[in-house]
């Protein structure tokens, strides 16, 4: 007589169960990307399907339209899952969110097939705008994480990640907008305040500062408006920078520095500025290390060679809104290699290899790994324990 199924036997089979439909919410995430907060369509589709796997779904959650939290089972302990489905603009899905939603969704929905079992609930939290916006910040200061113990996610790369101590940046962004007064630019250019020319002194002195900047702190930016016609001189330009530093502690005495730089440019052209955020700040991951523990122990259980991590140097990394949440509560951002990629995130040869077969099996394996943990967990007493005594201190 066979044996019976374990827990972890029944996880899988779920897994194995609803692959197909994971695979093809991928696809269609990845064919039909869309961006920042108009992720309509995409949580429509994670949406349905859970609720189809017996999720209690929520949408417009934390009254932003793009986003969802659904809901299984009930107990004392609550395992979240992050989803993301925003695209890049005119990228699309150069940063593989179609294969972190894919997973989360499966992780979720696989998680249900031992729920009952063992008293526990699962949160899949759909999170938009995470490139630009910061959807789970929102999220987080809203209440959608309150009554989430842990939370989990898996990011697609080259290889698998699974260092505890992370790897990312904190970010701050903000548009600046110089405002001048137009004139003609041939009969009459005494007469103008050159707008452009503020933009032009801002950047060469942002330049010049970064030859001061320490080891891990980046400044980049775009102008957005720069001018309308070159017999104009230009009254209005507008930049759209962004700062990023180690820690989140740092961020400010960095973004400080290259506002002066800004505001010294307002000086020297006699024109205006104004300033304002466009997204909350982002602050760095701070993997929960038990959970990144039982992550890469599970996921070298699916048959994956997964590297030890090795020295992560400071300030390495992109920077993701899951940083705040790893601040908030215990929770973990690893990487999922999709294998055999050519490309990195946010070019083009990503967004071709975040719909390949391998970044179909990346999709499926993470989920797998992030399941598998959330069963670990489930199932440990005294981890049990730990994990909700630290949610409520």
């Amino acid at each position: 007589m066979p044996a019976a199924p374990t827990p972890r036997d029944r996880v899988a089979a779920r897994i194995d169960a609803y692959k197909d439909r994971l695979v093809e919410l991928s696809h269609a995430l990845h064919d039909d990307p869309e961006t920042a907060f108009e992720e309509a369509r995409a949580a429509e589709r994670v949406a349905t399907l859970l609720e189809e796997a017996g999720f209690t779904v929520r949408r417009g959650a934390c009254e932003l339209p793009t986003a969802l939290t659904a809901t299984y089972g009930v107990g004392d302990l609550t395992i979240g899952v992050c989803a993301e489905y925003d695209a890049l603009p005119e990228l699309g899905h150069a940063c593989g969110h179609n294969v972190i939603c894919a997973a989360g969704v499966g992780a979720a929905i696989a998680l249900t097939a031992v729920a009952d079992e063992l008293g526990f609930r699962v949160k899949l939290l759909g999170t938009p705008a995470e490139e630009e916006g910061g959807g789970k910040v929102l999220m987080l200061e809203r209440g959608a994480f309150d009554d989430v113990t842990v939370a989990m996610m898996v990011h697609p790369e080259p290889g698998d990640t699974v260092d505890p101590r992370g790897s990312s940046t904190a970010v701050g962004r903000f548009e600046a907008t110089f405002t001048g007064r137009a004139a003609h630019a041939a009969s009459a250019p005494e007469a103008g305040l050159n707008a452009a020319d503020a933009a032009v002194v801002a950047q060469v002195a942002i330049g010049q500062l970064r030859q001061q900047l320490r080891d891990g702190d980046r400044i980049a930016g775009i102008v957005r408006n720069g001018g309308e016609r070159t017999n104009i001189i230009p009254e209005r330009t507008v930049l759209e920078y962004e700062v990023r530093t180690p820690t989140g502690e740092e961020l400010q005495t960095l973004r400080e520095r290259v506002l002066n730089c800004f505001r010294g440019a307002a000086l020297a052209t006699g024109t205006t500025l104004d300033v304002r955020p466009t997204q909350p700040d982002y602050v760095e991951l701070r993997h929960d290390p038990a959970l990144m523990e039982a992550y890469a122990r599970n996921l070298r259980a699916t048959g994956r060679d997964v590297p030890e991590p090795g020295p992560v140097p400071r300030g390495t990394g992109a920077s993701t809104d899951m940083g705040n949440v790893t601040h908030a509560l215990p929770a973990i951002h690893p990487g999922i290699g999709i294998d055999g990629a050519e490309g990195t995130p946010h070019t083009r040869q990503f967004a071709v290899d975040a719909a390949s077969p391998a970044a179909d099996e990346a999709a499926l394996t993470g989920a797998l790994a992030m399941a598998w943990t959330g069963l670990d967990l489930a199932a440990d007493p005294d981890w049990r324990a730990r994990a909700l005594a630290a949610r409520r201190a």
